[in-house]
């Protein structure tokens, strides 16, 4: 590749990534992406079963509309590339007391169950919970979701626009203290709780805001046949389709610059690929040791602390007849710890608990239960590894899951045992210098959404997307990611400023989002 301006390199072939890289391809850009390990997609990944390959990262789909529009900038449909399933019931949940709870798409639905499974008082607590979480989300989907960067004052507008939602912004209130406030049982309060974990934070730190992630949940969550890796596959299809180069194996050793511009990278065997526009989609802790200039890498307070890690299982095996019996999970199930206290308490002092919340996705009961083996993922939460780890040093996982889940009645023939295990320490080595956190910056900062890394670094030139980056983790973030940090490499091609260091009127600023001052709530 040379330096012609038209040349566009994208590093690392995550969603975010790959997300960008068709909206430029579509856009009629040269596009070479480069990928370290051996597969696209990133934390999209699987592991070999007797059962066949196994998902051993995300495992839905929600917020498909995100997917749609990246599909539609392609020139195509999604339903012409994938399979998607729609869940019935998108989570099944188990308490060792002998309660049970299924949750749906449909709000009514979901307050009848829950009225059923504990009393009128929970249905009408959940109602209003549901309500309230729903206008937070739509408050927050435009000023700070979907746009290139949260607007802290746009987000304030539309809060103080509706005042039922101020007390969920009030400062220092944490979601284990909202919940407290607005569910009688603990068992609810565990629930939603739990849904701070899903861009890795903990309920008992994480602010009564991330309350909303319950919403992307409720909207819908679709399976994909084939797998989530079949989707990686159908998106790096789509960009090669489109004209984009592809290149898997190929880790990246160091970022190059010259006077404050990117002018390329050099891998580790040595090749030095020049480009004029870099995207990085890896996680942003990496840039100050990838960057030969450090010090123009993001500030350290917008990647540390880090987010939780897991502790994740990937095994094929059969569901015994006794106790819950074959028909027990669903495609997503949740065994809860006895206490919430004994599970988030040691998280929040970066110890491994033992006695944990077990989430169990059965890949293949998106449409019937299996007769024979079948493929399961097992998550654990656990702390990221500290940042001296290096060599990264897993934290071994002090319980056997399947004995667990055997306090509860559930079976599994064979137990997988811990060779099939993925911990801290090699998702540590999988993705270099994340500490094995798995969702970038720690969201247990109020402030977290304003000091998350934007597309525009102060390298002009390189551009940012991926979980680690704003909007956030998660597929369909990582995907906004990705066409936030496509619009600014199209914007700023378009800019005087790229290539001509002189002032022109109409210009578009490439100032950086990295150092602007982050705004209070």
């Amino acid at each position: 590749m040379d330096l012609e301006k038209d040349s566009v390199l994208v590093i690392g072939a995550g969603i975010g990534g790959l997300a960008a890289g068709i909206r430029l391809a579509a856009a009629g850009l040269p596009v070479t992406l480069i990928e370290a390990q051996g597969w696209p997609g990133g934390k999209i990944r699987t592991t070999p079963s007797a059962a066949g390959p196994v998902d051993a990262g995300p495992t839905v789909l929600t917020l498909r509309a995100v997917l749609d529009d990246l599909f539609d900038a392609a020139g195509t449909q999604l339903d012409q590339h994938l399979t998607l399933t729609p869940l019935p019931v998108i989570a099944r949940h188990f308490w060792r007391c002998g309660k049970s709870l299924d949750l749906f798409a449909d709000p009514r639905a979901n307050a009848d169950a829950i009225g059923q499974a504990f009393d009128a008082q929970a249905r009408d607590e959940f109602t209003r919970f549901n309500t309230a979480t729903r206008a937070l989300f739509d408050a927050f989907a435009a000023p700070v979701m979907q746009a290139a960067r949260p607007a802290a004052l746009a987000a304030a507008g539309a809060a103080l626009a509706r005042p039922a939602l101020l007390p969920w912004l009030r400062p220092g209130l944490t979601l284990e203290g909202k919940l407290a406030k607005g569910f009688t049982d603990p068992r609810l309060r565990q629930l939603f709780g739990r849904y701070a974990t899903y861009v890795g934070g903990n309920p008992k730190l994480a602010p009564a805001l991330l309350a909303l992630i319950w919403q992307a949940e409720a909207q819908g969550v679709w399976a994909v046949r084939g797998g989530m890796a079949q989707l990686a596959q159908v998106l790096a299809g789509l960009f090669t389709g489109l004209g984009g180069k592809l290149r898997l194996n190929a880790p990246v050793a160091r970022l190059n610059t010259a006077q404050g511009r990117i002018t390329g990278a050099t891998l580790a065997d040595g090749t030095i690929i020049p480009a004029r526009q870099i995207l990085f989609n890896g996680d942003p802790a990496a840039l100050p040791f990838l960057l030969d200039a450090p010090r123009r890498a993001p500030a350290a307070q917008r990647t540390q602390p880090r987010s939780l890690s897991a502790h994740v299982w990937t095994f094929a095996a059969k569901v015994r007849p006794e106790g819950l019996g074959r028909n027990a999970l669903g495609y997503h199930t949740v065994f809860f710890a006895d206490d919430a206290g004994a599970e988030f308490g040691p998280l929040a002092r970066a110890e491994i608990p033992h006695q944990p919340t077990i989430y169990i996705c059965a890949q293949d009961r998106h449409e019937t239960t299996p007769e024979g083996p079948e493929r399961f993922q097992f998550i654990l939460n656990a702390p990221a590894l500290p940042a001296a780890a290096q060599p990264p040093k897993d934290m071994p996982c002090p319980i056997s899951p399947c004995a667990r889940l055997a306090s509860f009645g559930l079976h599994l023939d064979p137990d997988p045992g811990s060779v099939v295990l993925t911990g801290p320490g090699q998702f540590a080595t999988l993705f270099p210098h994340s500490q094995g956190a798995l969702y970038g910056l720690s969201p247990n900062s109020p402030l977290a959404t304003f000091l998350r890394p934007t597309a525009r670094t102060r390298v002009k030139g390189l551009y940012l997307a991926g979980g680690g980056t704003h909007p956030g983790a998660g597929v369909p973030m990582a995907a906004l990611s990705g066409k936030h940090a496509a619009q600014a490499v199209l914007s700023d091609r378009i800019s005087a400023r790229m290539f001509h260091p002189m002032a022109m009127p109409g210009g578009i600023s490439t100032g950086s989002a990295t150092r602007a001052t982050a705004l209070s709530r």
